[in-house]
Protein backbone atom coordinates (compact mmCIF):
# COMPACT_ATOMS: atom_id res chain seq x y z
CA UNK A 1 0.00 0.00 0.00
CA UNK A 2 3.08 2.79 1.24
CA UNK A 3 4.53 1.96 -2.59
CA UNK A 4 1.38 3.10 -4.36
CA UNK A 5 1.07 6.59 -2.61
CA UNK A 6 3.95 8.65 -4.92
CA UNK A 7 2.07 7.07 -8.12
CA UNK A 8 -0.87 7.94 -6.59
CA UNK A 9 0.19 11.48 -5.90
CA UNK A 10 1.75 11.62 -9.13
CA UNK A 11 -2.06 10.76 -10.89
CA UNK A 12 -3.57 13.24 -8.64
CA UNK A 13 -1.41 16.03 -9.44
CA UNK A 14 -1.63 15.19 -13.25
CA UNK A 15 -5.68 15.53 -12.73
CA UNK A 16 -5.37 18.50 -10.64
CA UNK A 17 -3.59 20.32 -13.28
CA UNK A 18 -5.62 18.99 -16.19
CA UNK A 19 -8.90 19.85 -14.44
CA UNK A 20 -7.57 23.73 -14.15
CA UNK A 21 -6.90 23.63 -17.68
CA UNK A 22 -9.88 22.69 -18.45
CA UNK A 23 -11.64 25.49 -17.14
CA UNK A 24 -10.11 27.99 -19.02
CA UNK A 25 -10.68 28.65 -22.52
CA UNK A 26 -8.49 30.55 -26.15
CA UNK A 27 -8.81 33.95 -25.46
CA UNK A 28 -7.17 37.01 -26.88
CA UNK A 29 -8.36 39.35 -24.13
CA UNK A 30 -5.49 41.55 -22.69
CA UNK A 31 -6.36 40.98 -19.28
CA UNK A 32 -3.52 38.59 -17.55
CA UNK A 33 -4.89 37.89 -13.65
CA UNK A 34 -3.59 39.79 -10.84
CA UNK A 35 -0.25 39.89 -9.23
CA UNK A 36 1.11 41.60 -11.94
CA UNK A 37 3.30 43.94 -9.59
CA UNK A 38 4.92 40.91 -7.76
CA UNK A 39 6.62 39.84 -11.26
CA UNK A 40 7.47 43.69 -11.91
CA UNK A 41 5.39 43.46 -15.39
CA UNK A 42 3.79 47.19 -16.20
CA UNK A 43 2.06 48.10 -18.81
CA UNK A 44 0.15 50.71 -20.57
CA UNK A 45 -3.57 50.58 -19.97
CA UNK A 46 -5.39 48.18 -22.61
CA UNK A 47 -2.14 47.00 -23.94
CA UNK A 48 -1.55 43.61 -24.75
CA UNK A 49 2.31 43.84 -23.43
CA UNK A 50 3.47 44.63 -20.64
CA UNK A 51 7.41 44.25 -19.70
CA UNK A 52 9.68 44.30 -16.46
CA UNK A 53 12.62 46.21 -16.10
CA UNK A 54 16.26 45.12 -15.07
CA UNK A 55 16.39 44.76 -11.41
CA UNK A 56 12.74 43.86 -10.98
CA UNK A 57 12.41 40.42 -13.22
CA UNK A 58 11.34 37.50 -11.13
CA UNK A 59 13.01 33.99 -12.21
CA UNK A 60 10.85 31.85 -14.72
CA UNK A 61 10.59 28.36 -13.52
CA UNK A 62 12.75 25.75 -15.32
CA UNK A 63 10.20 23.91 -17.10
CA UNK A 64 11.09 20.86 -18.69
CA UNK A 65 9.83 17.54 -20.42
CA UNK A 66 9.80 16.11 -23.71
CA UNK A 67 9.16 18.25 -27.47
CA UNK A 68 6.64 17.05 -30.06
CA UNK A 69 9.50 15.25 -31.27
CA UNK A 70 10.06 12.88 -28.41
CA UNK A 71 13.59 15.17 -27.21
CA UNK A 72 14.28 15.80 -24.06
CA UNK A 73 14.14 20.06 -23.60
CA UNK A 74 14.35 21.93 -20.32
CA UNK A 75 14.38 26.33 -20.04
CA UNK A 76 18.03 26.23 -18.44
CA UNK A 77 19.55 24.90 -21.42
CA UNK A 78 19.23 28.06 -23.07
CA UNK A 79 20.69 30.19 -19.91
CA UNK A 80 22.45 33.23 -21.81
CA UNK A 81 20.09 33.26 -24.85
CA UNK A 82 16.76 35.29 -25.00
CA UNK A 83 14.29 32.89 -24.80
CA UNK A 84 10.85 33.65 -26.50
CA UNK A 85 8.34 31.27 -25.02
CA UNK A 86 4.72 30.76 -26.98
CA UNK A 87 2.14 28.96 -25.53
CA UNK A 88 -0.18 27.73 -27.60
CA UNK A 89 -2.81 24.89 -28.68
CA UNK A 90 -3.70 23.20 -31.81
CA UNK A 91 -7.51 23.84 -30.98
CA UNK A 92 -6.48 27.90 -30.69
CA UNK A 93 -7.51 29.94 -33.79
CA UNK A 94 -5.27 33.44 -32.11
CA UNK A 95 -2.25 30.65 -31.92
CA UNK A 96 -3.11 29.38 -35.47
CA UNK A 97 -3.39 33.07 -36.48
CA UNK A 98 0.00 34.24 -35.07
CA UNK A 99 1.96 31.46 -36.15
CA UNK A 100 3.50 32.53 -39.16
CA UNK A 101 4.47 35.67 -37.72
CA UNK A 102 6.08 33.56 -35.09
CA UNK A 103 8.20 31.77 -37.42
CA UNK A 104 9.53 34.93 -38.90
CA UNK A 105 10.51 36.41 -35.85
CA UNK A 106 12.49 33.04 -35.30
CA UNK A 107 13.80 33.37 -39.00
CA UNK A 108 14.84 35.95 -38.06
CA UNK A 109 16.41 36.33 -34.96
CA UNK A 110 17.37 32.72 -34.33
CA UNK A 111 21.02 33.44 -34.98
CA UNK A 112 21.42 35.99 -32.33
CA UNK A 113 21.60 34.39 -29.63
CA UNK A 114 17.89 34.20 -29.60
CA UNK A 115 15.89 30.74 -28.72
CA UNK A 116 12.21 30.72 -29.23
CA UNK A 117 9.99 27.27 -27.35
CA UNK A 118 6.92 26.05 -27.89
CA UNK A 119 4.77 25.03 -24.70
CA UNK A 120 1.90 23.16 -26.04
CA UNK A 121 -1.14 22.95 -23.92
CA UNK A 122 -4.86 20.97 -23.79
CA UNK A 123 -3.94 18.71 -26.72
CA UNK A 124 -4.88 15.53 -25.84
CA UNK A 125 -3.47 14.21 -28.78
CA UNK A 126 0.48 14.79 -29.83
CA UNK A 127 -0.46 13.98 -33.56
CA UNK A 128 -2.93 16.84 -33.36
CA UNK A 129 0.16 19.41 -32.22
CA UNK A 130 2.36 17.76 -34.79
CA UNK A 131 0.19 18.37 -37.25
CA UNK A 132 -0.49 21.84 -36.39
CA UNK A 133 3.57 22.66 -36.80
CA UNK A 134 3.70 21.10 -40.13
CA UNK A 135 0.74 22.92 -41.53
CA UNK A 136 2.08 26.38 -39.93
CA UNK A 137 5.90 25.32 -41.35
CA UNK A 138 6.99 26.07 -37.08
CA UNK A 139 10.63 25.11 -37.03
CA UNK A 140 10.88 25.98 -33.65
CA UNK A 141 10.46 23.17 -30.81
CA UNK A 142 7.37 22.84 -28.68
CA UNK A 143 7.31 21.16 -25.18
CA UNK A 144 4.39 18.82 -25.48
CA UNK A 145 2.37 19.62 -22.19
CA UNK A 146 -1.24 17.70 -22.33
CA UNK A 147 -2.17 18.54 -18.69
CA UNK A 148 -0.23 21.63 -18.28
CA UNK A 149 1.78 20.63 -15.30
CA UNK A 150 4.59 22.73 -16.45
CA UNK A 151 2.46 25.94 -16.82
CA UNK A 152 1.29 25.92 -13.31
CA UNK A 153 4.91 26.20 -12.67
CA UNK A 154 5.17 30.40 -13.43
CA UNK A 155 4.85 32.77 -10.77
CA UNK A 156 1.58 34.38 -10.06
CA UNK A 157 0.52 37.13 -12.17
CA UNK A 158 3.26 35.70 -14.77
CA UNK A 159 0.65 33.77 -17.00
CA UNK A 160 -3.25 33.59 -16.67
CA UNK A 161 -4.37 30.26 -18.27
CA UNK A 162 -7.64 31.74 -19.61
CA UNK A 163 -5.44 33.94 -22.48
CA UNK A 164 -4.03 31.68 -25.14
CA UNK A 165 -1.75 32.22 -26.87
CA UNK A 166 0.42 33.95 -24.16
CA UNK A 167 4.13 34.79 -25.14
CA UNK A 168 6.43 34.88 -22.37
CA UNK A 169 10.14 36.45 -22.90
CA UNK A 170 12.95 35.05 -20.82
CA UNK A 171 16.04 37.14 -20.26
CA UNK A 172 19.55 36.13 -20.78
CA UNK A 173 19.95 35.60 -17.12
CA UNK A 174 16.60 33.11 -16.79
CA UNK A 175 14.60 36.15 -15.83
CA UNK A 176 10.71 36.68 -17.06
CA UNK A 177 11.01 40.36 -18.73
CA UNK A 178 7.91 40.74 -21.14
CA UNK A 179 4.95 38.92 -21.62
CA UNK A 180 2.59 39.32 -24.60
CA UNK A 181 -1.56 38.04 -24.58
CA UNK A 182 -3.05 37.36 -27.33
CA UNK A 183 -2.21 36.74 -30.99
CA UNK A 184 0.74 39.13 -31.51
CA UNK A 185 2.52 40.14 -35.13
CA UNK A 186 5.90 39.86 -35.98
CA UNK A 187 5.94 43.60 -35.61
CA UNK A 188 4.87 43.85 -31.91
CA UNK A 189 6.72 40.25 -30.97
CA UNK A 190 9.88 42.22 -32.19
CA UNK A 191 9.17 45.65 -30.36
CA UNK A 192 9.89 43.98 -26.87
CA UNK A 193 12.34 41.20 -28.20
CA UNK A 194 14.79 43.95 -29.71
CA UNK A 195 15.30 45.45 -26.39
CA UNK A 196 15.95 42.21 -24.51
CA UNK A 197 18.91 40.83 -27.50
CA UNK A 198 20.57 44.59 -27.41
CA UNK A 199 20.75 44.42 -23.39
CA UNK A 200 24.14 41.84 -24.05
CA UNK A 201 25.80 45.64 -25.39
CA UNK A 202 25.36 47.50 -22.52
Amino acid sequence: MTRLRPRLAVVAATTAAAAALALTGCSSSASSGSGDGQIGFVSAKGSTISKAAAGHRQAAPDISGSTLEGNPVKLSDYRGKVVVLNVWGSWCGPCRAEADDLQRVWDKYKDQDVQFLGINTRDPEIANAVRFEQEKGVTFPSLYDPAGTQLLKFPKGSLNLQSLPTTLLVDRDGKLAARAVGGQTDDALESILQPLVAEQKL
